[in-house]
């Protein structure tokens, strides 16, 4: 269940809604005039959520390569990685 509170309880408690954020990982939803208008969560649970969102932008490449027929076997590219190491490129 979502938790919300209003824009003059974040004035008023920022504390204890910095505390909730930190503990339960979880976000706090800000009114304003009784409309959603925030999102409000800690560093740590944004990188999280950003670090997943950029995975599944990855993810959606690969499969988008792979239907469009554009893979290569695993074999080619250790291949590759190995000598971009051995090179100093990566």
């Amino acid at each position: 269940m979502p938790n919300i509170k209003s824009s003059t309880d974040l004035r008023n408690n920022y504390n204890e809604i910095s505390t909730f954020c930190h503990e339960s990982r979880e976000p706090v939803f800000i009114t304003k005039n009784g409309q959603g208008d925030l999102a409000v969560m800690s560093i740590e649970t944004y990188e999280a959520l950003s670090g997943k969102l950029e995975l599944y932008h990855l993810l959606d490449e690969g499969r988008s390569a792979v239907k469009a027929g554009k893979k290569r076997p695993l074999q080619d590219v250790m291949k590759d990685i190995k000598r971009g190491i051995a090179d100093g490129e990566i």
